[in-house]
């Protein structure tokens, strides 16, 4: 069985602290192996007794301004960039630590984060990787957003957006999704947000770690970052970043081509419901599916 078949984890431990951009506190992670069928689940160390709440899109309890999980009281918020990574890096199992209710916003990306894995390296575990498998499109659209996704073979984004502002206008971006494209151009991609959205917040006590160290800031004229920005199109870019870590939450690698246009974490979580209702429509598999092996990981995403 070759090693796109089987699931990984990350070979060694790995660890980063930053700011989380909402709180303005410092916050300490680490990322730790796990094993096979574990899934990706984050441990609040900072409270009693260790609650650890697993990252699926069933667990969502917010998506104004993050993508925020939580169970029986607790919340882990703003989760989308490390989800992307460990989706983008193909890393399955994890379990990640936060002294926090936040992750740290480090400068925006994914970057950091894909980086940190790819710095500890993955492991491959002896059990098959289950796949989400799309076997009928499934679309969602409303107020001028849409989602759809369509049979594929490969994992694929095509994304859209629209803003009636001279420096980012219409955008679109379109690729499958490996660690290497993921790596090359998608993870730097940075947040954004236009000048007087930032100073509302703030002014609200929301956004405290904000600042153009961890996103782009956009006024009336254009991007007000001194470097100015890392792709021409970085703002789609940062959109599809926001997507595959919003899908990654069906909690298995996805075989399907999405297609997106002005969507966000409210609407993407939306669409996943509609997609797990719509159960005849896609399938969990293994590359060579045993048959318990698939009934196994079908029960397992249902819980």
């Amino acid at each position: 069985m070759d090693s796109e078949s089987l699931q990984t984890t990350i070979a060694h431990p790995v660890n980063c602290s930053g700011i989380g951009v909402h709180s303005g506190k410092t916050v300490n992670l680490t990322i730790y192996p796990a094993p096979a069928n574990f899934g990706i689940k984050f441990v609040r160390v900072d409270l009693p007794d260790r609650p650890a709440i697993t990252a699926r899109f069933n667990r969502v309890v917010d998506t104004s301004l993050a993508t925020v999980i939580g169970a029986e009281g607790v919340i882990v918020s703003t989760i989308e960039h490390l989800m992307a990574a460990f989706s983008g890096m193909k890393i399955d199992n994890a379990r990640v630590e936060i002294d926090s209710h936040e992750l740290p916003i480090m400068d925006g990306s994914a970057g950091p984060f894909a980086r940190m894995l790819a710095s500890a390296g993955p492991k491959v575990l002896d059990a098959p990787r289950c796949f989400f498998v799309i076997d009928q499109p499934i679309e969602l659209a409303a107020n001028g957003r849409f989602v759809g996704i369509y049979p594929a073979v490969e994992f694929k984004i095509s994304c859209t957006i629209e803003f009636d502002h001279p420096a980012i206008r219409t955008q679109t971006f379109s690729s499958v999704i490996s660690p290497r494209v993921f790596l090359e151009h998608i993870a730097d991609a940075r947040t954004f947000g236009f000048l007087e959205e930032v100073q509302y917040m703030k002014k609200y006590g929301l956004a405290q770690g904000g600042s153009l160290d961890n996103a782009v800031v956009v006024d009336r004229n254009g991007v007000i970052n001194t470097g100015g920005l890392r792709f021409e199109d970085e703002f789609v870019r940062h959109k599809v970043l926001d997507c595959i870590g919003d899908f990654a939450l069906l909690g298995l690698p996805i075989r399907g081509h999405i297609v997106t246009r002005k969507s966000g974490h409210a609407f993407h979580h939306r669409f996943l419901e509609k997609l797990f209702r719509n159960k005849g429509s896609w399938k969990t598999c293994t590359q060579n599916p045993p048959a318990a092996t698939a009934a196994a990981m079908s029960k397992q995403l249902a819980n």
